[in-house]
């Protein structure tokens, strides 16, 4: 038994820092209270690290991506632009981890930089507005914007049923990509691992259509998803778990969709098994063709079981936003039961 608990203590302390743990859940507070109660800033609920990367780079790399040019021109173009970006992520999250460690006070530094890389109450609020705007059939002030801003999404001639959906699509995303992806790997990394995976996946969502590039987002893509691809199931596992405590949702039915390899399943640069989870807990269909900001075509795929609705409506949304305020209430108390093992020391 003493060797099982000391295998069980070592392999604690090498997966993470329990001490991060306390970090992790302020500051998933800190960016989802004042998220629901004052919305996307700027009308973008993306992490504001995001944002930074998108200024920094999305102008010149809006210049270089000229599709008209040869994929291997793109895909050289691209990977300068994303290993540069990331150096400096990485750099930065270095720095911010240099003051942390000369500043250790109630781990401020720590908090405030991880929540520069996290985002999931402006997406709540997005949503929120997108459900007032469908159900009520009026018009809500930003409802629209928000949701085309955080998705790069042109839907100036979409329909209801195709907003709903990439709706739904980005309070999935942004829960993987935005909450429990950068959480993981600044336990497992502290910050500048953590910088790094937040500076690919802000470029996967400025450059890499979704997987859908002509190149030039190719290697932030795949270092993404090298990075991404735990985290995401692990959404995905959350999404279908939060699908026990939603009414009329179907956790069973979401755990069948995250093992249904033939079909139905998201691809992972278009949401992995976190859209998977959700599409198959609301039994709808997720996903469809969309048209970016710059003007690509998104081809996405269908995500969710046989027979499903693509048709989605007001309900729909209020079923998908509870959904996903239960998954990052599981995702707090994940963290919290963390905290409480490492406080009666089973692993110490």
């Amino acid at each position: 038994m003493d060797k099982i608990i000391v295998f069980l203590d070592n392999l604690h302390a090498q997966i993470f820092d329990p001490e991060r743990l306390p970090v992790a859940v302020i500051a998933l507070t800190l960016v989802s209270v004042p998220g629901v109660l004052f919305g996307a800033l700027g009308g973008n609920a993306n992490p504001l690290f995001w944002r930074t990367v998108d200024f920094l780079f999305g102008p010149l790399g809006s210049k270089l991506d000229k599709t008209e040019r040869k994929a291997g021109d793109l895909i050289t173009r691209g990977t300068i632009i994303t290993l540069t970006a990331v150096a400096m992520a990485f750099l930065l999250g270095q720095a911010f981890q240099t003051l942390s460690t000369e500043y250790p006070n109630y781990r401020i530094v720590d908090i405030v930089a991880l929540s520069l890389i996290m985002g999931a109450g402006a997406g709540w609020n997005a949503l929120g507005r997108l459900y007032k705007a469908v159900n009520g059939k009026n018009m809500v002030k930003g409802a629209f914007y928000a949701l085309a801003t955080t998705t790069r999404s042109n839907l100036t001639t979409a329909d209801e049923y195709t907003i709903t959906r990439v709706g739904i699509g980005m309070g999935a995303r942004l829960f993987d990509k935005g909450v429990v992806a950068p959480v993981l790997w600044y336990l497992i990394g502290g910050l500048p691992v953590a910088y790094l995976y937040a500076g690919l996946a802000a470029l996967s969502w400025r450059f890499g259509k979704e997987g859908f590039t002509k190149g030039f987002g190719n290697t932030a893509l795949a270092l993404e998803k090298l990075m991404g691809f735990i985290p995401n199931v692990f959404s995905g596992v959350l999404v279908s778990l939060a699908g026990l405590l939603t009414p009329t949702a179907g956790m069973t039915r979401s755990f069948i969709g995250l093992f249904h390899f033939n079909k139905g399943r998201a691809h992972y640069h278009e949401g992995g098994a976190t859209v998977t989870a959700m599409a198959w807990a609301l039994k709808v269909s997720l996903g469809g063709a969309t048209q970016d900001v710059d003007g690509s075509a998104i081809k996405r795929g269908w995500a969710g079981p046989d027979g499903a609705t693509a048709q989605l409506d007001a309900k729909h949304l209020h079923r998908a936003l509870y959904i996903l305020v239960m998954a990052h209430l599981l995702f707090a108390m994940t963290l919290l039961v963390g905290i409480v093992i490492e406080g009666h020391g089973l692993f110490s």
